[in-house]
């Protein structure tokens, strides 16, 4: 299987890479290029997507966006085009086995202009509806071999500077003609429906603990309500108010985690009157009651390999 080969020799080096080049706080000398490491599989933990590419090169993790689930593996990626609440886990990962895995922020900006510059029959034809705001497929070669490219690069410091960003607009080019192109594509166009349910997702998590009507938001989208209902479930694969429940209580968890003592008074800060119905719903999320996850937090807090990526 020459193509299986070629694919094996081009993660080998990609690891190789990784590996060298990794920090404790998976940042590098490229901006927005992180490098992932970890040698354990932890419990799902609950999380932010942020607007990334998020390519593997070994070891396995399982992503939760509502009631869909992503699994990808060594030469798979994942690409968000929202900054969603997902609920995330590695798979696969051991000392002997790290999971390793490369990262790039996603630029709306940068894919528009792409966007533009494109020739007529260049980018695929897009199908009808509203894409994921989340999407999971296997690496092509050449988007393999771009991001290899680039890591080389944190070696090569004279050339990076001006070499890195022709790199980066080469992997959104293979990203934006790739499979899951259409996900990365409404990214850089302002009027997809992933744009008016981005300016959704902008204000609900900007007025989480505020009570709202559906119709004043889906307004505020530029969408009827009918229309904003289908697309917003589309892309976060969620209502509106469950969304807005699962940021109050990731914001809840944050805060109770240095506030430990004052379940109630976070339970009213996130929004929730009824401290019988928050301590439900938190449990519900996060399979233990608030006190006993804010000591597991701060048990965690102490020990550096306690710590959750």
């Amino acid at each position: 299987m020459p193509d299986e080969r070629r694919t094996e020799a081009r993660l080998r080096e990609l690891r190789a890479l990784l590996e060298r080049h990794v920090r404790p706080d998976w940042t590098t000398a490229i901006e927005g290029v992180l490098i992932s490491r970890v040698d354990r599989r932890d419990p799902p933990e609950p999380s932010m997507s942020g607007t990334v590419l998020a390519l593997i090169a070994q070891g396995a993790k399982r992503l939760a966006l509502g009631d869909r689930v992503f699994a990808y593996g060594a030469g798979q990626y994942l690409v968000a085009s929202v900054d969603l609440p997902v609920t995330g886990h590695f798979t696969r990962a051991d000392p002997d086995h790290p999971a390793l895995g490369f990262g790039l922020t996603l630029d709306p900006s940068a894919v528009a202009e792409l966007l533009l510059q494109a020739g007529p029959g260049d980018i695929p034809r897009p199908a009808p509806g509203t894409a994921s705001g989340i999407a999971a497929g296997d690496a092509p070669a050449e988007l393999l071999d771009a991001v290899t490219r680039l890591l080389r690069l944190l070696d090569e410091p004279r050339d990076r500077a001006v070499l890195a960003p022709l790199v980066k607009r080469e992997i959104l080019w293979r990203l934006i003609t790739g499979e899951q192109g259409a996900t990365v594509r409404q990214l850089g166009l302002p009027d997809s429906g992933l744009s008016h349910v981005s300016r959704a997702v902008g204000w609900i998590r900007e007025h989480y603990a505020e009570p709202f009507r559906v119709a004043d938001v889906a307004r505020l989208s530029g969408m009827s309500v009918s229309a904003f209902h289908r697309n917003f479930q589309a892309v976060t694969a969620m209502s509106p108010i469950q969304f807005q429940k699962q940021i109050r209580l990731q914001e809840a968890r944050l805060l109770l985690a240095t506030r430990p003592g004052d379940i109630t008074g976070v339970g009213q800060r996130v929004g929730y009157d009824n401290p019988s119905q928050f301590s439900r719903e938190y449990r519900r999320q996060f399979g233990a009651p608030p006190s006993r996850d804010a000591a597991r937090l701060r048990e965690a807090a102490r020990s550096p390999a306690g710590v959750l990526p």
